[in-house]
C-alpha cells in the first residue's frame, strides 16, 4: 500500500503489482460504488503477462474513502473537494509517478465503468501520455447513451440484492451485498448536479492519437452495446486510427467478473502485448 498527497490535502490510497519482467505498466481504475480490491484476479492475470499494475482507491472508495471521511461508511461515493476535477487530476497525478518509476515502460490506461468516464475526459487533453487506453463497462458521454436510472431494473429477481446487473455470476452479486467498501451507484446523488453534468461530454478532435479498446457485455445496463458502438464511431470521426469495439454476447456490466472472465483477460492482454510489441 502507498500514498499520495492530492493539492486538496486528500491521501490518496493505491497498490502497485509489480511483475517480474515488466513489459509495461497498467494503470487500473475501479468504478463508482467500486474499490480496487475487487479486481485480483484480472491483477493477477495482467501481472502473470508481464505487466505491473497500479490500482488506486479513488476519491469517496476504498481504504482512501474511509480515511478521507473519518471512517463513515455512509459518506463513501462522495468525492470532495474539489469534486469530478480533482478526481481527475489524480489521475494525471499518478501517471506522473507511474512515469517517474518506471520511466521506460509503456503506460496503459485501463478504467472501468465510472473509471473508464473518467478516462475520457482525462484523454482530451492527456491522450498523449500513454500507450494504449482501454474502456471496459463504458458509454458514450451522451443523454439517451447513459443510464441514469435502476441499473438493475431488467435483472431484479425475487429475494434478489439490487446487484444482479454486475454479473450473470450470482456469487458476484453476493460477495459486492457483503463487502463493507461496496455501495450502490447512484451517481446524481453522490456527485450532484454540477459533477453529474461534467460526466457528459464527446471525445475532442485535438486530443493526441492513442490505440483505443473499448468493450462491454451485451446485456450491461450502465450503456450496452449501442452505446459502446456510437463511442467507437465517434473517437474514429475525431481522427482516432487504432479503435477496437468488442461486445461480449449476454454480458453485463462487470466483465473481469463475468462467466467468460478468462476470455475477457485474454482478450485485453493479446490487445495490450500488441500495442507493446510495435
Amino acid at each position: 500500500m502507498t500514498t499520495f498527497l492530492d493539492e486538496h490535502g486528500v491521501r490518496i490510497t493505491y497498490d502497485v503489482y509489480p511483475a517480474k519482467t515488466p513489459k509495461g505498466v497498467i494503470l487500473l481504475v475501479h468504478g463508482l460504488g467500486d474499490h480496487s480490491h475487487r479486481y485480483a484476479k484480472p491483477i493477477a492475470a495482467f501481472v502473470s503477462a508481464g505487466f505491473t499494475v497500479y490500482a488506486p482507491d479513488m476519491r469517496g472508495h476504498g481504504r482512501t474513502g474511509l480515511e478521507q471521511w473519518g471512517g463513515d461508511h455512509s459518506q463513501l461515493g462522495h468525492l470532495g473537494p474539489g469534486g469530478l476535477r480533482a478526481a481527475i487530476a489524480n489521475l494525471r497525478q499518478l501517471t506522473n509517478i507511474i512515469r517517474e518509476e518506471s520511466p521506460k515502460l509503456p503506460i496503459f490506461f485501463l478504467g472501468h465503468s465510472m473509471g473508464s468516464l473518467q478516462g475520457q475526459i482525462l484523454i482530451n487533453t492527456d491522450a498523449q501520455r500513454y500507450a494504449g487506453v482501454i474502456l471496459s463497462g463504458t458509454a458514450y458521454r451522451r443523454p439517451g447513451y447513459m443510464n441514469a436510472g435502476d441499473l438493475n431494473k431488467r435483472f431484479a429477481i425475487p429475494g434478489g440484492n439490487g446487484y444482479e446487473w454486475l454479473s450473470r455470476d450470482a456469487k458476484v452479486a453476493a460477495d459486492f451485498d457483503k463487502d463493507p467498501l461496496a455501495f450502490t451507484a447512484d451517481t446524481l446523488k453522490l456527485f450532484g448536479v454540477i459533477d453529474g453534468l461534467r460526466l457528459f461530454g464527446t471525445p475532442s478532435k485535438t486530443m493526441a492519437r492513442v490505440p483505443l479498446l473499448i468493450y462491454c457485455g451485451s446485456d450491461d445496463s450502465l450503456g450496452g452495446e449501442k452505446s459502446v458502438l456510437k463511442l467507437g464511431e465517434a473517437y474514429i470521426n475525431a481522427g482516432q486510427d487504432d479503435v477496437t469495439v468488442t461486445v461480449y454476447p449476454g454480458g453485463r456490466h462487470e466483465m473481469f467478473n463475468e462467466t467468460n472472465k478468462e476470455e475477457v483477460f485474454d482478450d485485453v492482454i493479446s490487445w495490450i502485448s500488441e500495442r507493446t510489441s510495435s
